[in-house]
């Protein structure tokens, strides 16, 4: 009981979360007869969020340096305003006006990190600069109107599937082997991680705590994957999630360059004095943060089908949530990739139950807000007690 107390005090932010993402799902689940569970449910649920968790994957990010960005719906409406221009008026291939579209969303990151990085702007003002320049192009840029439809090959970005290894059968067959397989690479990797730490002598907890952490994984990996498998298996947006997921949890966790933005938000002087280059650091995550926009914005305009004036509004306030409502710090130089994952879910999942249950919008941003300041709430009340 000492080491699960241990490792729960120590992780008790996102154990947390991942509790109240439990209750709220079960809770949702008993007041809407079964519904948000359901498979055609989950799957909305996944393409209804995907473009918030792209946003919320940079914004942490950006949050662990110890700044904002408060311009990402601004800048997420102005490239769908731009893919729109290509690929609908123009014509244009839409394998390379994506990525015209990110390396556009990369200018305008640079521009914003510059001004952070090397000028020392507060990164709230840039960035509310930026949120009223890129809301104004996009309005020019649209001449006050929408831009549709996209080609059905881009459209495919959020209403897609991964076509399934046997037509005709009940279960999407590939979804289930893919459950399998993330299963086994979870059992992997739990044991060469324990491996690891016995070959350098670390302390490691007992051994049944790690295998009850697999076994849960793996069971709810399954569980998930046989729900999407009962409808058309697994979205093409879900397959880029989990591949950014990854790589960024890796950068983060294993690269240099994640250990220099902890290291910058934790305290930039001391950084700085241990050779973190800082100013190029803030320059590239926000760099990071404009690539994360722009495709956070092709995800929209192509689930909404057409690129709208009015694209992206709120979206920078919900990626913010999720950040903090995950755990990250105000302060900076805490919070995870994962942590802003399971924050965009406990909103999207409380959105959802709420719009299921009936409950009016002006309730939901009530109770979203009140959420998001129990949530910062908390965190301060626990640094003030391990102080």
């Amino acid at each position: 009981m000492g080491a699960i107390s241990e490792i729960f005090k120590k992780n008790i932010r996102q154990y947390g979360m991942i509790i109240a993402l439990i209750f709220i799902s079960v809770f949702f689940q008993i007041l809407t007869d079964g519904i948000l569970l359901k498979p055609l449910n989950i799957t909305n649920l996944i393409l209804q969020n995907s473009y918030i968790l792209v946003l919320a994957i940079g914004m942490v990010l950006v949050i662990i340096t110890g700044h904002i960005d408060l311009s990402v719906g601004s800048v997420a409406a102005f490239i769908g305003a731009l893919s729109a221009i290509m690929m609908v008026d123009m014509q244009m291939n839409p394998v390379l006006a994506v990525i015209l579209s990110l390396l556009m969303g990369a200018l305008v990151g640079a521009w914003q990190g510059f001004w952070v990085a090397y000028i020392k702007i507060p990164a709230f003002i840039v960035t509310l600069a930026g949120m009223l320049l890129f809301r104004g192009l996009t309005m020019i840029v649209l001449n006050g109107q929408s831009i549709a439809p996209f080609p059905k090959a881009f459209q495919k970005i959020s209403s897609g599937f991964i076509p399934d290894l046997i037509s005709g059968s009940s279960l999407n067959v590939l979804t289930l082997a893919a459950g399998i397989i993330l299963s086994v690479l979870i059992v992997y990797q739990e044991f060469r991680t324990r491996k690891t730490s016995v070959k350098y002598g670390f302390e490691l907890p007992p051994v049944w705590i790690p295998i009850a952490k697999a076994a849960a994984l793996v069971v709810v990996i399954n569980l998930f994957t046989f729900v999407l498998a009962q409808y058309n298996g697994i979205p093409n947006i879900l397959v880029i999630l989990l591949v950014l997921i990854a790589i960024y949890s890796f950068v983060m966790n294993n690269m240099t360059m994640g250990r220099h933005i902890y290291a910058l938000g934790g305290n930039e002087k001391a950084a700085s004095l241990s050779g973190v280059k800082t100013k190029r650091v803030t320059f590239w995550v926000f760099v990071n943060m404009g690539v994360l926009a722009a495709l956070s914005g092709l995800v929209f305009a192509a689930r909404l089908n057409s690129a709208t004036p009015k694209a992206g509004t709120n979206f920078e306030l919900d990626a913010i949530a999720a950040c903090f409502i995950g755990g990250a710090s105000a302060s900076g130089g805490i919070g995870t990739v994962v942590g802003a994952i399971i924050g965009g879910l406990v909103m999207g999942v409380m959105n959802n139950g709420m719009s299921l249950v009936g409950l009016g919008v002006d309730w939901q941003q009530g109770i979203k807000g009140l959420v998001l300041l129990l949530a910062v709430g908390f965190d301060i009340y626990n640094k003030s007690k391990t102080a």
